[in-house]
């Protein structure tokens, strides 16, 4: 069983930054696509970004372009979330996925590995 652990999330005040951690368990990671989503209460599961094995091809929702960044390193079997000007509307449980079988990159039900989840709250 994969695991996946987030971090990183907290209360920040609107216009400010903060980075997010997935930590894996599994040292193959490098071979799968991973991918950030994101619920708020009473929301569905939304896609925000994801990134390609090789940590060059990244996709991201149009909500979040120019601000939010994913990385990777593989070496450390951890991918990374880095969110700029935070607004209030980023709001949300955020989530670290895997995706092991060619599912839809921007969909949840593509990814077949979760985290636990980790609250990100942005203040107005």
């Amino acid at each position: 069983q994969v695991q996946l652990v987030e971090s990183g999330g907290g209360l920040v005040q609107v216009g400010g930054s903060l980075r997010l951690s997935c930590a894996a368990s599994e040292r193959t990671l490098s071979t799968y696509t991973m991918g950030w989503f994101r619920q708020a209460p009473g929301k569905e599961r939304e896609f925000v970004a994801a990134i390609r094995p090789g940590g060059v091809l990244t996709y991201y929702a149009d909500s979040v372009k120019g601000r939010f960044t994913i990385s990777r390193d593989n070496a450390k079997n951890t991918v990374y979330l880095q969110m700029n000007s935070l607004k209030p509307e980023d709001t949300a449980v955020y989530f670290c996925a895997v995706r092991a079988y060619s599912g839809s990159l921007y969909s949840a039900s593509g990814y077949d590995y979760w985290g636990q989840g980790t609250q990100v709250t942005v203040s107005s």
